[in-house]
């Protein structure tokens, strides 16, 4: 599912994304949602979201919990 809607992204979910110091390789980190950082409903890039690590960045993919 795509990570430009914030309509789509719930705290909880399993996502993968793209932290600021990653933009350049692509290199994905996969976490749980904790906070949306975004306040618009799209984001072309992806929506900006905290992970219950702590770590931020912009939702690139939601995955299933099987992923």
């Amino acid at each position: 599912m795509d990570g430009q809607q914030r309509s789509n992204i719930r705290p909880g979910m399993r996502v993968a994304i793209i932290l600021k110091q990653n933009q350049r390789t692509g290199e994905r980190t996969i976490g749980v949602v904790k906070d949306i950082l975004t306040s618009s409903a799209h984001h072309s890039r992806g929506i900006k979201v905290r992970l219950d690590d702590g770590r931020i960045g912009r939702v690139q993919e939601i995955l299933s919990e099987e992923q």
